[in-house]
């Protein structure tokens, strides 16, 4: 089996690594799904050694139908992912009719010079999965991020189990999203999977002692600005325990 670890920061970066995973995806906006994290990240989270780094370039929360300038965009970002030397880069993109952009697919990945290339969940949102399985592997992309178009991986169980059998050890796939120590073990013995995504992260209280609780830095929407979501190294361990059925 193979655990990478959703980084929302370095310090998750560093407890992914202490916790025995294998690999990082690292990204930013994570109520969003996940975007492209700041350079100045990637870089800091590079100079980790003892994991690997995949890094989501996602210019926008949303849908998955990007406009020229935002291909410009991840194609820029694509550029400063090589001269950053990480491991992978994360992406998908979809046509108006939720079909892979195979055009757009091909531009990135040659773009992105033999780094490891996974189709993050944008797979989720299409509308075929079986022919878009087909069509990523034809691409040459590495593996597939998905949670087998269900809200949870642990709900998407029997799509994830008929995708990974049509899969046939062509592309990998890596169940994510809800993926934790109660239910990875099941996730593993049903589909056959053996790559998984988690975040592992618990709410961090904030070192404030002066709190102005007047004010929200999202504006209309309330959240608690003294609080802040973070991998743990021991959660991360408990969850690679339970895959393994210990």
């Amino acid at each position: 089996m193979k655990f990478e670890v959703c980084a929302n920061s370095v310090a998750s970066c560093i407890a992914a690594r202490d916790g025995g995973t294998h690999r990082v995806e690292l990204c930013a906006g994570i109520p969003e799904g996940g975007t492209t994290p700041s350079y100045g990240e990637v870089i800091t989270a590079r100079e980790i050694t003892g994991i690997k780094l995949h890094v989501i370039l996602r210019p926008r929360g949303g849908d998955f139908l990007y406009s020229s300038t935002e291909i410009n965009i991840m194609l820029k970002d694509i550029e400063l992912m090589n001269k950053a030397r990480v491991d992978g880069v994360v992406f998908g993109c979809l046509t108006p009719e939720g079909d892979v952009d195979k055009s757009i697919m091909k531009e990135l990945i040659s773009a992105a010079k033999g780094i490891s290339v996974t189709f993050h969940r944008a797979f989720d949102v299409c509308r075929d999965p079986y022919t878009a399985l087909e069509e990523i592997i034809d691409l040459g992309c590495d593996r597939i991020l998905t949670s087998g178009q269900a809200s949870t991986a642990e709900k998407g169980i029997p799509l994830l189990q008929k995708l990974n059998e049509q899969a046939a050890d062509r592309i990998t796939l890596m169940a994510g999203c809800g993926v934790n120590k109660d239910n990875i073990h099941r996730i593993a013995q049903e589909t056959n999977i053996k790559e998984f995504h988690f975040s592992a992260r618990e709410m961090m209280k904030s070192r404030m002692i002066y709190r102005n609780q007047n004010v929200s830095m999202g504006g209309t929407i309330s959240i608690d600005e003294y609080s802040y979501p973070e991998t743990t190294a021991d959660k991360v361990k408990q969850i690679i325990k339970a895959a393994k059925g210990l």
